[in-house]
């Protein structure tokens, strides 16, 4: 049984941790037995010897906290996650592909969920990869019409990007054939011009009713409202998945006046356990200029990091932007959300002010852009430190990874994405595919390699996002690319502590085991750097440790 540990007078006492081995991801003093912690902080790492003759210099009466046989590892660092989404994610039906291989069976688990909802409630669920799918494709809405006639129903695809309706939907907001797609999103219609219920992006605006959140093209619309109470209830769902998993601290990647009250509302009652470093959407840039929020500010576990924009869309659900068509389906474009100048003009207004930008870009041609952007912006107002990120960054071109190198920007990649559906990109766009996520070419060409889980897209399990670096191994056993794509475990356990904390710019207090840093740390079943790379995933979260308290522990009955 897993669970949230419950808190006495030790939690905030002085405390020696020991552990068989302690991987400190700092590269002075890498392995360590030992430390000792106080107030939230490591005041001590080296031998028991070490720290013991430390707490008696200090004055401290120190309690103990031994791990013997395990291996303590830096508190994860999600840098790129989607915590409320994935909290709420919950309260809907499953249809992943473990759970549905077809459109019938994804009827079928909705049909049961309907029957556990009031009536004219709205019916929703997610998971769906239609490649993974018997029929090789996405439902439509006559088939979820089999579903309900008389309430909203709506299925999400596993990238988040979109999903189908069932009519009553369409016909509630009023949705023709004849309608326009928006800026930054489609209506799909068949060969005859007929609706077929899937929608993608900024047409998921459709979803909101008249007082959701309206993104339009700056970003895929994943902000489906609920009552606060149960956004209260979602997050504390999701925070208790990222402290299992053995994380510590996130960024979430797309912050609205929706995740934003649902975080304070939680910080204000002292239940936010977990760090979080907010990107706000691109679409209320002006808004956190007008209110200053361009420097430091909030505390160790709510804090503005900067904005979050979107060049094109997700490989998962082929919108990512290929002008040439995909190769399977040439009339299949994808799509940018922003013309290259209107985009260039955000980057360049949030770098003026100081804000850090990340940019959500999977094909050549949209990590191209953000680059280009990018360059000019630090050319007009040099910053040696400005650490723009791209986010997912799955198939930047070699000399886009040079210039990436030379500038400073900083990928943030999701390696569970080709561990969860590799495949299905080289089915999407051919043999070119098979570099999704290019790790050990960022090593080569000396980018920092930063992984993250963008969950609900993958689970926040950071062993298997470390194994899937080291391996390449999808889940359904099928090694994507070249060796020259892989990296080390090393690599991999520090892409997900330290250079996830560069990336949230918190590396002075969080990412490694060392002196006047915060106490997070996670408690392992056994050494990731030392099992075989298929055995990573495999690796028991004992323990998690935030601000030196335990915050969950696993219970071996």
């Amino acid at each position: 049984m897993r669970h949230l540990a419950t808190y006495d007078a030790r939690d905030s006492a002085p405390t020696i941790v020991t552990a068989d081995l302690i991987l400190t991801v700092d590269e002075d003093a890498p392995r360590a037995e030992a430390m000792l912690t106080a107030g939230g902080r490591i005041l001590a790492v080296g031998t028991v010897g070490q720290v013991q003759a430390e707490a008696e210099r200090a004055g401290l009466d120190p309690v103990r906290a031994d791990f013997p046989g395990a291996t303590i590892v830096p508190g994860f660092i999600d840098a790129h996650a989607h915590p409320l989404m994935f909290g709420q994610l919950f309260t809907w039906v499953d249809v992943n592909p473990e759970k549905a291989g077809s459109i019938p069976e994804i009827v079928a688990l909705m049909r049961e969920g309907a029957k556990r909802l009031p009536a004219g409630v709205p019916l929703r669920g997610y998971g769906y990869e239609q490649r993974n799918l018997a029929e090789r494709r996405h439902p439509t809405r006559f088939e979820l019409d089999e579903i309900a006639t008389d309430r909203e129903v709506y299925v999400m695809n596993a990238s988040g990007h979109g999903g189908v309706v069932n009519t009553f939907t369409l016909e509630k907001y009023g949705i023709t054939r004849d309608i326009p797609n928006p800026e930054g999103g489609e209506f799909f219609r068949d060969a005859d011009g007929e609706l077929t219920g899937e929608l993608s992006d900024a047409a998921c605006n459709v979803l909101t009713g008249l007082h959701g959140v309206k993104i339009g093209h700056h970003g895929p619309n994943f902000h489906l409202g609920d009552e606060p109470a149960e956004h209260q209830r979602q997050l504390d769902i999701a925070q208790r998945e990222f402290l299992s998993a053995g994380v510590t601290a996130l960024g979430d990647a797309q912050v609205s006046k929706r995740e934003l009250a649902a975080y304070l509302a939680m910080a204000d009652r002292g239940e936010l356990n977990v760090r979080v470093s907010m990107y706000f959407l691109s679409h209320l840039l002006d808004h956190v200029l007008d209110l200053g929020l361009t420097g430091p500010f909030g505390n160790a576990f709510l804090s503005v990091a900067g904005i979050k924009l979107y060049a094109d869309g997700t490989l998962g659900g082929w919108t990512a932007y290929f002008p040439e068509g995909y190769v399977g389906d040439p009339c299949r474009r994808g799509q940018l959300y922003h013309e290259p100048a209107e985009y260039a003009g955000l980057v360049a207004k949030a770098h003026a002010a100081g804000l850090q930008t990340a940019t959500h870009a999977q094909s050549p041609t949209a990590i191209a852009m953000v680059v280009d952007a990018v360059e000019q912006v630090l050319a007009d107002r040099p910053d040696p430190d400005a650490r723009h990120r791209i986010e997912h960054c799955g198939l930047p071109a070699p000399e886009d990874i040079r210039r990436m190198a030379r500038l400073g920007i900083r990928p943030v990649n999701q390696t569970q994405h080709y561990y969860n559906w590799g495949e299905g990109v080289e089915q999407a766009i051919g043999t070119p595919g098979e570099r999704f996520n290019p790790l050990g070419e960022f090593v080569e060409a000396g980018v920092p390699v930063t992984i993250s889980s963008d969950a609900p897209v993958a689970e926040p399990r950071p062993l298997e996002a470390i194994q899937a670096a080291v391996t390449r191994v999808t889940r359904r056993g099928h090694k994507l690319g070249p060796d020259s794509l892989r990296i080390s475990a090393e690599e991999a356990l520090r892409g997900h502590t330290l250079e996830g904390a560069v990336s949230l710019g918190r590396e002075n207090e969080l990412g490694s085991l060392v002196a006047g840093k915060r106490a997070d740390f996670v408690v392992l079943g056994d050494n990731p750097l030392a099992v075989d790379g298929d055995a990573i995933a495999d690796i028991p979260v004992l323990a998690t440790w935030v601000d030196g308290s335990e915050r969950f522990r696993a219970d071996a009955r």
